[in-house]
């Protein structure tokens, strides 16, 4: 990570390869987001650094990315925790000339690359975040995942008003611990996502399961293994969490409704493909199917962004 401290503010170099306004528009995509506000060019980010809230405001020019921090300067290890975030929540350090190079040979990606230019996957460094959104999302659609999402954020998260907007931080699983299942329901989940999301809570706030700890596995597929032997995490789960928190870039969330609506469009299908379909259009992005699912999520938002 190359970035420069100036104290009052920070500068984070991004590669080449970085559109900052094509990842505004992905964080765009639903007028229920509540983890993060923009404006105009620039984006709002309520950030919780060893114990304290810290309110980033994130621009970017040709080469950087500059965060201003609108309540006060914060302390130089903090400000070091902000840069590394922001660089894990963009992906900054992926090299995307190899996929871009693959694109460019591949008639369902190089349309989206050439559009989308400069995407980066939009990451989740919290791993509880990761599952919670996800488990969030099973088996409804993106909308009312945002309804929930937003409920839930409200609900349990903390929150800090500055200039007439209030920012949210997402729950902490230390906060969901104490949850009653009654009230989560009274939220509109479902009694299984209920008792998930609370058991994952438990289960992190044992010490059972940290992100550290997965990080120490041997491989990927062993990191995957592990989180589907979480009760609530099925594949689809288990492979969203792995592109999102792990940045696993041959995950490839195979049962996805928006991945094969996407590929419905883009291959002029009348039909959505099957599985065994999608298994052999997988196999020409080696190492990238990861990227290839994110630019034809991507691809689905046209209409609203």
């Amino acid at each position: 990570m190359n970035w420069f401290d100036y104290e009052s503010y920070i500068e984070i170099c991004t590669p080449l390869e970085f559109n900052f306004r094509e990842c505004l528009k992905f964080l765009g995509r639903s007028d229920q987001e509540v983890l993060h506000q923009i404006k105009g060019d620039n984006l709002n980010k309520l950030l919780k650094v060893a114990g304290e809230l810290i309110l980033c405001k994130i621009g970017c020019d040709q080469t950087s990315i500059q965060v201003d921090f609108p309540l006060g300067t914060p302390t130089k290890s903090i400000r070091e925790k902000i840069a590394a975030y922001i660089c894990e929540w963009f992906d900054l350090e992926r090299d995307l000339s190899r996929f871009y190079e693959m694109a460019s040979n591949d008639k369902i990606l190089q349309p989206l690359t050439h559009k989308y230019y400069g995407l980066r996957m939009i990451c989740m460094p919290d791993l509880f975040e990761a599952l919670v959104w996800a488990i969030m999302g099973q088996q409804i659609n993106l909308t009312f995942a945002y309804t929930l999402k937003k409920r839930f954020v409200e609900h349990y998260g903390e929150c800090l008003t500055f200039g007439g907007e209030t920012y949210w931080l997402f729950p902490s699983f230390e906060r969901i611990v104490s949850v009653n299942e009654d009230d989560l329901r009274g939220l509109q989940f479902t009694g299984r996502k209920t008792e998930y999301i609370i058991d994952i809570a438990k289960s992190m706030a044992s010490g059972e399961l940290t992100k550290d700890m997965l990080l120490q596995k041997e491989d990927t597929q062993q990191v995957k293994k592990f989180l589907m032997g979480i009760r609530g995490v099925g594949a689809w789960t288990a492979d969203y969490v792995m592109m999102k928190c792990f940045h696993d870039p041959n995950a490839f969330p195979v049962a996805d409704v928006g991945l094969h609506n996407a590929l419905k469009s883009q291959l002029g299908l009348n039909r959505k493909p099957t599985i065994e379909e999608l298994k052999e259009i997988e196999t020409h992005w080696e190492g990238w199917q990861a990227y290839a699912t994110f630019y034809l999520w991507r691809s689905l938002y046209d209409e609203t962004v």
